[in-house]
């Protein structure tokens, strides 16, 4: 017995912080840097340890700044507005960044830790 998953869900900007993003961009990067050294306190045991690195993902907090950056929207088309300045050209999913979680969790994802997987539609290097 022993092994298992970690799963640290940051951000993007731990990476690549943007203007006036201070204290928030530290404190992701501060997680990606104990899933790094997780990863190599817990491998003897099996545990993998990785960040999932997101971007703008629909989500409650998403939804809420949608709402206040365009009030005068229904929420999907907000979402279309912050989607355009995405390289990929819209709001990520709850269900993408699951479908990565399963896939490391899976026996394909065995040998994947320390890492820190952007999922952000490119956004990560649009900066």
């Amino acid at each position: 017995r022993g092994g298992g998953r970690i799963f640290n869900i940051t951000a993007v900007s731990g990476k690549t912080p943007g203007a006036s993003s201070l204290p928030t961009s530290v404190s992701r990067a501060a997680g990606i840097a104990l899933t790094k050294a997780m990863s190599k306190d817990l491998a003897k045991d099996g545990i993998l340890v990785n960040a999932i690195c997101i971007g703008l993902v629909k989500s409650g907090q998403i939804s809420r700044a949608a709402q206040r950056r365009f009030a005068d929207l229904p929420l999907e088309e907000a979402y279309e507005k912050m989607g355009a300045n995405v390289p990929l050209g819209r709001v990520g999913e709850a269900r993408e960044v699951a479908a990565l979680i399963t896939f490391l969790s899976s026996p394909l994802g065995g040998f994947v830790s320390g890492s820190a997987i952007n999922v952000d539609g490119a956004m990560g290097n649009a900066y």
